[in-house]
């Protein structure tokens, strides 16, 4: 499983809000219906990285149909083969590192 951290930023909108603009694209998670967490800076999605790809172009494209003239998106993506990636378990590890100490 891989875990994907998606910012999709309109530009040329006139206004400086963007909260119209994540909610229009955290729909198509929940139409998705994939496990995600949202971020003040972005959203990070947890799936199969092939759909992962797919919700991305369509959060991408999202600003465009509310007239966005142009969109600035970035993709980080953690995709491990060892073992299964969480966002849960990623959390987690920090969080017991933390108490090492």
């Amino acid at each position: 499983m891989a875990i994907l951290e998606i910012s999709v930023v309109p530009i040329g909108t006139g206004e400086t809000s963007l909260s119209a603009y994540v909610a229009d694209c955290l729909r198509i998670l929940k139409k998705e219906k994939v496990h995600y967490e949202l971020s003040s800076m972005g959203t990070n999605i947890e799936g199969d990285l092939k759909t992962l790809f797919h919700i991305a172009l369509q959060m991408h494209q999202t600003p465009f149909k509310k007239g966005a003239l142009r969109v600035l998106t970035t993709l980080k993506i953690d995709d491990r083969r060892d073992k299964k990636g969480t966002l849960s378990g990623k959390k987690r590890s920090v969080k017991t590192k933390l108490r090492k100490r």
